[in-house]
């Protein structure tokens, strides 16, 4: 993986062979790796998908189900990355085929580095994507609830689709090339200093450093204002549970991004940057270390389903309210005399808190 594009006097070669041209030593290790990762995460994936409809058919929240779509397009895109990926890496450790005899003019290698491409920025761009509609949703709910009508969601996971669908394609147009990568399994864009080789790697490096950055402002100020505004005075206005339910998943996701990409997308820009050499190991490194994000993130709404984050709120919430006083319940209380307060209460109708008390028994006890 250096500068070079093509080693003088061996202009037969093609393009993508002209760094690292096969056969390459298979490890049995590697073969291990692989099959774990790809399992494991094609498993949470599709159990995050269940877990996804099922929430999604019984949602009556418009910003809920905004939030949902969102979700379900990031646990596909995860889905199908690992699947295509994982299929074309386990093929190649299982049967040993020669890229050069299969794929003579690059074809395969190229599809699997835009794909490597697409699905690695996907999550990151799609992790900004939710972070600028939470942010709207919270600071500007009214405005939000007037113009956006209920397929904007799906418009815009999309347009996330067509915009890292697009960047996956400039190596195609000349900005940028994809070569094979030791130890031979996989394929992806040459890191390099130079000529479109470093356009590319800054502008793939740049992008999920962006999203990512994205992300963490905005999803900053949405928990400040939650805060503020659950506990201010104008606390009662508003529900704030779904809110804070939806941003406690949205910091997770985002945090695991940030864990799994920064050192990949870090290494790249500085290698675009500087004339050092790249390490091949130190890259495979930390592209499993990325891949982990597809693995941990369904989990996240696994584990974070609404029945057990609104569980660990209530208990929270009113073991606060009864330090303070019997009608205050944390950021979730409402005004006295409304149709949905009850003393101690999180802000749900009395009917369904009456409801959720008698089977306090299946939330977990938090120890005082």
């Amino acid at each position: 993986m250096n500068a070079s594009s093509s080693p003088a006097g061996n202009e037969s070669t093609p393009l993508c062979y002209s760094i690292n041209t096969p056969p390459f030593n298979r490890s049995s290790t590697a073969f291990t790796l692989s099959a774990v990762f790809s399992s494991l995460g094609l498993t949470s994936n599709l159990i995050a998908l269940v877990v996804l409809a099922k929430a999604y058919q019984r949602t009556r929240s418009r910003s809920r189900s905004f939030f949902l779509t969102f979700l379900g397009g990031l646990v596909t895109t995860d889905f199908m990355g690992l699947l295509v990926t994982g299929t074309i890496v386990l093929t190649y450790y299982l049967t040993g085929f020669d890229w050069r005899q299969l794929d003579p003019r690059c074809h395969f290698c190229n599809f699997f580095g835009m794909s490597m491409v697409f699905y690695g920025l996907c999550p990151l761009l799609l992790g900004a994507a939710m972070a600028i509609e939470r942010f709207v949703g919270i600071n500007r709910p009214f405005a939000r609830s007037a113009s956006m009508p209920g397929s904007r969601a799906v418009c815009m996971v999309l347009v996330v689709w067509t915009f890292a669908g697009g960047l996956a394609l400039l190596p195609l147009a000349g900005v940028g090339s994809y070569h094979l990568q030791p130890p031979g399994s996989w394929c992806f864009i040459n890191i390099s200093s130079r000529g479109g080789d470093r356009v590319f790697s800054l502008l793939f490096s740049a992008v999920g450093l962006a999203s990512i950055a994205v992300s963490l402002v905005l999803n900053t100020v949405s928990v400040g204002t939650l805060v503020r505004v659950c506990c201010g005075q104008d606390r009662g206005q508003r529900r704030r549970d779904y809110e804070v339910e939806m941003m406690v998943q949205l910091l997770l996701i985002m945090v695991i991004a940030t864990l799994c990409w920064c050192p990949l997308l870090t290494y790249i820009l500085g290698s675009a940057t500087t004339d050092h050499p790249v390490d091949p190991d130190l890259v495979l490194f930390y592209l499993r270390l990325a891949t982990c994000n597809q693995i941990l993130d369904p989990w996240i709404y696994i584990m974070c389903q609404e029945s057990r984050v609104r569980c660990l709120l209530r208990r929270l919430c009113c073991r606060a309210g009864r330090s303070r006083s019997g009608d205050y319940c944390c950021s979730f209380a409402l005004p006295r005399a409304t149709r949905s307060w009850t003393p101690g209460c999180t802000s749900c109708s009395v009917g369904r808190y009456s409801s959720a008390f008698t089977r306090a028994s299946a939330c977990p006890a938090i120890p005082s």
